[in-house]
């Protein structure tokens, strides 16, 4: 039963018992609002204690999750580092307190302290992906294992999206990554560091992301159409990029090469990416990944081809996320197209 209280200040105290401890909660701007807590928590008391719910650890969940839902994803790699951290199975942090709450005692308010411990100490972006992979473990948990009545994370209150990036290469830094890596576009890129140059070049001439670059196999390609075809892309989706007489060189002399016979560009993601930030920390650039140059090469392409066909070269299906993430033309340009 639960007890609601005034103030002295003219604010609403509610207390109640649950499995024999009292929890309570002071501030509520009104009676009702001090109810409503009081019987969502004495409702998820009631849901905990159901014999249907196993007793079982949320340790549990995370490792069958890992071992039977993330190992058929193509992102598996990243969802699999993210679970063991989770279970303390990191060197740098122990597990997280989650791994330790029965399912049977399993709240929407554990996953509220969760999103508050997160956010203290990563960016809300990360948190973003981390509450993804989180919700998607306590929905299988409900709906197909029978290890709890309901996703409590459907009562939590999520984070605010972050702003989308907007950060383009400003004057000057293309040349230095060129004279970092030293790329010539004229000669096959044998080196490491080299291909990071191509890497560069053809994600600015293309909008493709890191992890398809990497991925292009020489069947994929047709020199004489100027396309490259991504049978498995981030949303799932197959697609055809148009390449530019640049994309086409980089691959032209990709191709010379004896260990680019299999993958065009002989690269790992992974790889592509740290090598990414180390050169761009050699040449004392600020606040660029490589995934910005997705969006340098959208901007680019939106003043020679509409909208519609921008999406079928970026694969977005969703023209708001395009819009609202990547697609940034110069008003003072379009200006222009007005007269």
């Amino acid at each position: 039963m639960a007890s609601i209280f005034k103030t002295d200040d003219g604010s609403w105290r509610a207390q109640v018992s649950v499995k024999g401890k009292r929890k309570t909660k002071r501030g509520f701007s009104t009676k009702r609002d001090a109810q409503a807590w009081a019987s969502d928590l004495e409702r998820e008391a009631k849901e905990s204690t159901s014999s249907d719910i196993p007793d079982r650890p949320f340790s549990e969940a995370l490792e069958r999750y890992r071992d039977t839902v993330s190992v058929t994803k193509r992102g598996q790699k990243f969802e699999i580092r993210r679970i063991e951290r989770w279970l303390g199975k990191s060197a740098d942090e122990p597990a997280d307190p989650l791994c330790f709450i029965s399912l049977q005692d399993l709240q929407s308010e554990h996953f509220a302290e969760w999103r508050d411990r997160r956010l203290q100490k990563v960016a809300v972006g990360t948190v973003l992906r981390e509450w993804t992979v989180l919700s998607s473990i306590c929905s299988q948990c409900a709906k197909e294992w029978g290890w709890l009545r309901e996703n409590p994370m459907t009562r939590v209150k999520r984070p605010k999206e972050p702003e989308a990036r907007t950060r383009r290469l400003l004057p000057g830094e293309f040349e230095q990554l060129m004279i970092a890596t030293q790329y010539d576009i004229d000669i096959p890129p044998e080196s490491k560091s080299e291909r990071i140059g191509a890497a560069i070049v053809f994600a600015i001439e293309t909008a493709m992301r890191a992890g398809e670059i990497c991925g292009i196999t020489w069947e994929d390609v047709n020199l004489e159409r100027r396309t490259v075809h991504l049978p498995k892309t981030k949303n799932g989706n197959p697609r055809t990029v148009p390449l530019s007489t640049t994309a086409v060189k980089v691959l032209e002399k990709l191709k010379t090469l004896d260990d680019c016979r299999l993958k065009a560009f002989n690269l790992k993601s992974d790889s592509l990416d740290v090598n990414f930030r180390k050169i761009r920390n050699k040449c004392l650039i600020d606040d660029l990944h490589f995934h910005d140059l997705r969006w340098e090469a959208l901007t680019r392409l939106a003043t020679k081809v509409d909208v519609l066909n921008l999406a079928k070269i970026s694969g977005h299906t969703d023209l708001r996320i395009l819009q609202r993430v990547y697609y940034a033309p110069d008003m003072g340009d379009i200006a222009l197209m007005l007269d």
